[in-house]
């Protein structure tokens, strides 16, 4: 298994003898109370700036500051010109560009593609703080202000687009962002291990055009490196066997070209497939696909960082605190987390909506216990208004703590894209123990008065361990537990790589009795998606009897945002499943479309809202299931409209 080199092993021969900053600067002011001329990186962000470890910006830039570089950061600029990009100077290595925390489009608009009223990550909440495709206009503003500088993308925005990619927003297949924002360098997934590397390299001397072999970048090329074995899988069906007495980590795999995608539905089915295929860092081989006369070159993703390296990136000196500028304005999403612990990255669900996978791949990486303890006495000791209460200890899943492969070996030559689906997989490691200790540690820190989980329980793995159940009712529930069953019937679970609804009731047993031991009543909070892929008008229909049944009333309904890359979203495209593309031949997959279509389906999550009514009466009559309609307990919907007052 391919080791990587330690993330704190060099540091810059630049080193500023002061230390680290209060804040990372972001103004002119700033840099002349540091002392500084200009600073060696710069990092412009669609976020407001917290200087908080949940903030993508602040973490790559305290992770730059303690290898010795200078940074400073631009947040939300004023992208109509680029006199905002000008604020801290020509930054001497490079202009690193992110969109925030979430693809910006996913941030300003629904599902229904309707403007959103807020931003969470902005001073007050407020949209329009950040341009549509905001990495493609940064990136092009900061080339405007300072030609010469490298332009360095990175951020989930960069690497949900790395590839040719369908976009919802404007119903088409487009270019690689890299191509669009003319950057010099892409950097996707959990880029720590990449642009220190780039750093250091850059202030070795190196130019960008030479820096080519960084695991988790992007770049373009003319052609292949010398030396190199391109595997040509362009056609569906192609095999990407590797030859015998070739070198994989010299290999890599030839997708079909952007224009054969956005012309082919099959062939990006075809792509979607080996991309995913070639998503361990342990095996994975570089990716090559054609955009017009120059190639796309994906380097393999980032090897994890290791549990001691993880530990120093969530210990460097965050103030815990939005930037001073912003003074009371309150930001939304740093108020979500500011009393809240990460205690881990990765997942390894494979969920085939979730784009998570994409970005921070499928190796779960663990910070050790007492790093989380000493995180917790940094939030009781330095945020203001703690009162005890911390409000999550959890990542992109509450309860993947320390679980891994058992093999190592096994591990690095795996090409399953979950653990857990069609079944949990015998070689991983389901143990809650290590878990359960760390709650029980937290628990006892001083000045702690609970211990609240906020993250997503994956319920298959938790109802493996009936202790870790009786420990998360006891003591880490406040009357409600949000759950993620997504549907009840089996072909849209199916298609969502999620477990049957058996395994959720199997949790909900578990939990209602351990409740009832803790002598508290506590309810699940079962959360489900309309219209996803392979969900039927009759899959909805039977989602929607099994919440009457069960006496559910669902007040928030999340509808299916096909989002770059994920394998729901080529479903969605293409009307194929990409995992059953095996010799040419796919299976079709019934995809909800249109407004009607995703209306009804979210209308039967929400069968008691009386504006529902109508919409249900006629898709239950064209269905054939008007004996639904009426005023009994058997019924759906009832006979007659409510009157409405005037």
């Amino acid at each position: 298994m391919e080791q990587a080199p330690p993330l704190f092993g060099q540091r810059s021969r630049r080193t500023s003898r002061r230390g680290a900053a209060p804040c990372l600067p972001t103004s002119r002011a700033e840099l002349d109370r540091l002392g500084w001329q200009t600073c060696d990186v710069i990092l412009v962000s669609g976020d407001a700036y917290v200087d908080h470890p949940s903030f993508g910006a602040a973490l790559i830039g305290r992770l730059l500051e303690a290898q010795g570089h200078r940074v400073g950061i631009i947040s939300q600029p004023d992208w109509r010109s680029a006199d905002a990009f000008r604020a801290l100077g020509p930054p001497r290595l490079f202009f690193g560009v992110t969109a925030g925390n979430l693809d910006s489009m996913v941030n300003r608009y629904t599902a229904e593609r309707r403007v959103r009223t807020d931003d969470a990550y902005a001073p007050g909440g407020a949209a329009g703080r950040r341009p549509d495709r905001a990495s493609i206009v940064y990136a092009q503003r900061c080339r405007e202000a300072y030609r010469e500088v490298p332009v360095v993308l990175g951020g989930i925005e960069a690497s949900l687009r790395r590839l040719a990619h369908y976009d919802y927003w404007s119903d088409q297949v487009r270019r690689s962002i890299l191509i669009d924002a003319k950057a010099d360098l892409l950097l996707y997934g959990n880029a720590e291990r990449a642009v220190v590397a780039l750093a250091h390299r850059l202030a070795s001397g190196a130019a960008i055009g030479e820096i080519d072999d960084l695991r988790g970048s992007a770049l373009l090329r003319r052609s292949p490196p010398a030396g190199w074995t391109v595997l040509d899988a362009t056609r569906p069906g192609a095999s990407t066997a590797q030859p015998r007495g070739s070198d994989r980590a010299r290999s890599a795999v030839r997708l079909p070209a952007y224009e054969e995608l956005r012309d082919d539905r099959l062939r990006y089915a075809h792509a979607s497939r080996l991309f995913h295929l070639e998503s361990n860092p342990y095996n994975a081989r570089a990716l090559v696909q054609r955009h017009g006369d120059r190639d796309l070159w994906v380097n393999p993703p980032p090897l994890p960082l290791s549990g001691d390296e993880l530990d120093q990136v969530y210990g460097l000196p965050f103030s815990r605190r939005p930037h001073p500028c912003y003074r009371d304005a309150r930001i939304p999403a740093y108020e979500m987390i500011r009393h809240s612990v990460a205690i881990l990255r990765g997942c390894f669900g494979g969920c085939a909506f979730c784009s998570l996978t994409e970005h921070e791949g499928r190796i779960v990486q663990s910070r050790s216990v007492d790093s989380v303890l000493s995180e917790i006495e940094r939030i009781r000791d330095q945020v203001p208004g703690f009162t005890g209460v911390i409000s999550d200890l959890g990542g992109p899943t509450a309860n993947m703590y320390r679980m891994r492969c058992r093999d190592r070996g096994i591990e690095a030559s795996c090409r399953r894209l979950s653990c857990l689906h069609p079944t949990v997989c015998r070689q991983l490691d389901t143990s809650h123990a290590p878990l359960i200790q760390l709650y029980r540690r937290a628990r006892a820190v001083a000045g702690v008065k609970k211990i609240a989980i906020g993250s997503g329980v994956r319920f298959d793995l938790a109802a493996r361990s009936p202790e870790y159940v009786q420990e998360l009712a006891r003591h880490h529930v406040g009357g409600y537990l949000k759950i993620a069953p997504e549907h009840v019937a089996e072909r849209p679970l199916r298609h969502m790589l999620k477990p049957s609804i058996d395994s959720y009731q199997r949790f909900q047993e578990l939990f209602e009795r351990a409740s009832r031991a803790a002598g508290k009543e506590q309810y699940l909070i079962p959360y489900f998606i309309a219209a996803h892929p392979g969900s039927g008008d009759q899959d909805m229909l039977e989602l929607a009897l099994w919440l009457k049944r069960h006496d559910y009333r669902l007040d928030q309904v999340q509808t299916f945002l096909p989002t770059p890359m994920t394998l729901a979203t080529a479903m969605y495209h293409t009307g194929f499943n990409p995992l059953t593309l095996v010799g040419g031949r796919v299976d079709e997959v019934e995809v909800p479309r249109g407004d009607r279509a995703r209306r009804l389906h979210k209308a039967f999550l929400r069968y008691h809202d009386p504006a529902n009514w109508p919409l249900l009466r006629r898709a239950l009559e064209r269905m054939g299931r008007a004996d639904l309609i009426g005023n009994g307990k058997r019924h759906l919907v009832p006979r007659f409209q409510p009157r409405t007052g005037r």
